[in-house]
């Protein structure tokens, strides 16, 4: 309704500035009721539930967890637009501008694509257009994204060969097998069917946008990145629209303000603490403390730097759960690090990482410190973003040559 509204006051307004027609904008005075954006929410196990229970979607907005979203990417790995459906989950695009996407906006090589064109559909006609100003971008392509289209290349290549003179020529990345160019309201209502036929939850193609910025939160991406890599005008818009907190980001959250307070819990040391020098990059080491509950209330807690690593160390509490048992770690690493002039720099818990059921029972807790004397500490800051692009190894394109990375 307000967005009628606001074409009727526009359309008016042009009519009294260039025609004169009409003595007064009639459209500026209409009240409306006040628009509140729909949240997305997350289908946690309890919505799906709900859902499986009764049909009912619990919001018009929905988003799938990661470890839905790697449900449904196996399940349509075989699909013919495999590599479109994996382009909408991490680089969250329009539906539009998927459909306008040319192959000349795509460098695989120099990891980008350049989204400056859409199109759009009225009554299922098509209309191609420039995208607002502000969602002309340049999305930067993870090595597996890129990797993904030069495979798309070589799958039209050999359909290309196939159909021969009856393959249609459109020059866009995402078509038909036989080269036609795909229409936006045929990728959302397959889409759907996917989603239908996998089992899952269901969600829209659009909420692929709300996904791809969760996702990029819950990785440490700042939000004016996010921002950009959707194409939106302001922060602001990407923050209430286009984002939605994860169980595991409000996990992190709130087991990260725990550990800011330090808690004396008694425990006894069975194993001395020590790091060998195999620990340490450089000044700084990084190590996990994992707690396991044996019998009642007794917990043994040992550290170690791999999962398969022998301990360096170990200590036994009495303890009401996974917390007393993270934050006995806490303190046992803590006076570790003052006894031996260690700094320490970060203390992350992975407690929520074990399924649900177990969770009482176990506790992980990481730990990052540093040697105090090193002249270089004062400039040093835990990674938040991805690691470093590592070097790309020279592949075959899709015409026989070889291409260098």
């Amino acid at each position: 309704m307000h967005r009628i509204n606001d074409t009727l006051s526009s359309a008016l307004s042009w009519g009294i500035k260039r025609e004169q027609a009409f003595a007064r904008n009639w459209a500026q005075p209409v009240e409306l009721p006040p628009v509140t954006r729909p949240k997305p929410l997350v289908w946690t196990p309890e919505r799906i539930e709900h859902w499986k229970r009764t049909g009912e979607k619990p919001g018009p907005v929905m988003v799938w967890t990661p470890e839905l979203t790697g449900q449904f990417l196996d399940f349509v790995k075989d699909d013919w637009l495999y590599e479109l459906w994996h382009s909408f989950i991490f680089l969250g695009p329009r539906r539009g501008e998927m459909a306008a996407l040319p192959w000349t906006e795509v460098n695989t090589d120099a990891l980008w694509l350049r989204i400056s064109q859409q199109i759009v559909e009225v009554a299922y006609k098509l209309y191609g257009e420039a995208p607002k100003a502000d969602s002309v971008r340049t999305l930067s392509l993870s090595l597996e994204s890129a990797d993904n289209l030069v495979s798309f290349r070589s799958k039209q290549e050999r359909k290309r060969q196939e159909w021969g003179d009856a393959y249609v020529e459109t020059g866009r990345v995402w078509t038909h097998e036989n080269g036609e160019a795909l229409h936006p309201d045929w990728i959302s209502r397959r889409f759907t069917r996917l989603v239908e036929l996998s089992g899952l939850p269901p969600v829209r193609l659009h909420d692929l946008r709300h996904l791809a910025a969760t996702l990029s939160l819950l990785a440490g991406t700042d939000i004016k990145v996010v921002q950009e890599k959707l194409g939106h005008s302001s922060r602001q818009i990407t923050s209430d629209t286009y984002t939605s907190v994860l169980p595991e980001m409000m996990r992190a959250e709130a087991e990260s303000v725990m550990a800011v307070v330090p808690r004396d819990i008694p425990f006894k040391v069975r194993t001395s603490l020590v790091i060998p020098e195999s620990a340490w990059q450089g000044d700084i080491a990084v190590f996990f403390a994992h707690g396991a509950q044996r019998s009642g209330d007794r917990w043994v807690v040992g550290v170690q730097t791999q999962p398969d690593s022998d301990l360096l160390g170990m200590i036994t509490l009495a303890g009401r759960g996974q917390d007393d048992a993270a934050n006995a770690a806490v303190k046992w690493i803590r006076d570790h690090c003052t006894a031996n002039n260690l700094e320490l720099v970060r203390v992350e818990t992975f407690s929520d990482r074990y399924p649900e059921e177990q969770r009482a029972a176990f506790s992980l807790t990481r730990f990052t410190i540093a040697r105090t004397e090193s002249p270089d500490l004062d400039g040093w800051a835990p990674l938040t973003g991805p690691p470093p692009a590592r070097a790309r190894t020279t592949r075959r394109a899709p015409n026989g040559r070889r291409k260098s990375a």
